[in-house]
C-alpha cells in the first residue's frame, strides 16, 4: 500500500496529480470532437503551431501562456480561412500552416546566441513542475471549455456527423467550427506546459479513442474519457517515481496503453457477441 500512496505524500506530486487531472478533463471535452471528426492532424499541427509564440515570449521575457494564446489565435484563424478556400483542401491548409509556423520558431529560437528558450520544456512539459498558479489557470480554462461545450454542443453535434443537416437547422456550421477549433486551442494552450506539444496528443487524442467503444453517447464518451485521463495521470506519476522516468512522457504513453486495451478488450467482446447466439424472445402473458 505505501508503494502507491508514498509519491503522493509529496506537495508538488500532489500539484502534479491535480494539474494532471484538470487537463485530462479539459483535453476529454476538447478532443471527443477531435476523435469523432477525425481531426488528429489538426490537433496535432495546432500543438506545434504554439512554438513562434512562446519562443517569441521567452526570448522577450514574456509570458510563455499568452505567447501560445497569441499562436494559438493566429493557427485558428489561418485554418478558419484556408478552410474556406475552395480550391486548397483542409489537409493541405493545415500542413501548410503546420511547417509555416513551426520554422518560424525555429527561425525565432536560432536567433537568440544563448538559445534561452527551453524546448525540452515547451516539447515534453514539466508536470511535476506545476504551480499552485498553474492549478487556479487550469481550473478556469476547465470551466470555459465547459461553458462551451454546453452551449455548442447541438452545433458540434450536428457538424460532426452531418454538415450539410447542421447547414439545414440553422447553426451555421462555419461558425461552429471555428469555435471548436478555438476549444482545441485552449485544451493545447492550458496542457502543454504539462505534458508538452509532443505528448499533449497522448491525453487529447488516447483517453477519447479509448472511450468509444464503450460509451453510447457523447457525453458518455467524455466523461469515460476523463475518467481514462486521471487513471494515467495517476498511473504515470507513480510509474515515473518508482522507476524514475519522464512523468509527462510516462502519463502520456499510459494513456496510449489504455487505448490499445479499451480496443483489444472491445474487439474481443465483439467477437465474442458474433459467436454467443440471441436468447430466444420471451412472451409476456397480460
Amino acid at each position: 500500500m505505501e508503494w502507491l500512496t508514498a509519491p503522493f505524500e509529496a506537495t508538488f506530486v500532489q500539484r502534479a496529480l491535480w494539474g494532471g487531472i484538470l487537463v485530462s478533463a479539459i483535453c476529454a471535452s476538447a478532443g471527443t470532437w477531435v476523435v469523432l471528426r477525425g481531426m488528429a492532424f489538426l490537433g496535432d499541427a495546432m500543438s506545434h503551431g504554439l512554438l513562434p509564440g512562446v519562443a517569441l515570449a521567452a526570448l522577450l521575457g514574456g509570458n510563455l501562456m499568452v505567447g501560445a494564446v497569441a499562436s494559438a489565435v493566429v493557427m485558428t484563424a489561418g485554418v478558419t480561412a484556408l478552410g474556406r478556400t475552395p480550391r486548397l483542401s483542409q489537409d493541405t491548409g493545415i500542413g501548410l500552416l503546420f511547417v509555416g509556423m513551426l520554422s518560424l520558431g525555429v527561425i525565432i529560437v536560432s536567433r537568440s546566441q544563448s538559445f534561452a528558450v527551453d524546448l525540452t520544456g515547451f516539447l515534453f512539459g514539466d508536470v511535476l513542475a506545476v504551480r499552485q498558479q498553474d492549478l487556479l489557470v487550469l481550473a478556469v480554462a476547465l470551466l470555459a471549455t465547459l461553458v462551451v461545450s454546453v452551449l455548442g454542443h447541438r452545433a458540434f453535434l450536428a457538424l460532426a456527423f452531418d454538415e450539410r443537416k447542421a447547414h439545414t437547422l440553422g447553426l451555421r456550421p462555419r461558425l461552429a467550427h471555428a469555435v471548436l477549433l478555438g476549444l482545441l486551442g485552449l485544451a493545447i494552450v492550458a496542457s502543454f506546459h504539462i505534458v508538452g506539444t509532443l505528448l499533449v496528443l497522448g491525453l487529447l487524442i488516447a483517453p477519447p479513442a479509448a472511450a468509444l467503444p464503450w460509451a453510447r453517447s457523447v457525453r458518455g464518451i467524455m466523461t469515460l474519457a476523463a475518467l481514462l485521463g486521471a487513471t494515467a495521470t495517476f498511473g504515470g506519476l507513480l510509474l515515473s517515481w518508482h522507476l524514475s522516468t519522464a512523468a509527462g512522457a510516462t502519463v502520456a504513453a499510459l494513456a496510449v496503453i489504455l487505448f490499445f486495451l479499451s480496443h483489444t478488450l472491445s474487439g474481443l467482446r465483439d467477437r465474442r457477441a458474433r459467436h454467443t447466439p440471441a436468447p430466444a424472445p420471451v412472451l409476456e402473458v397480460d
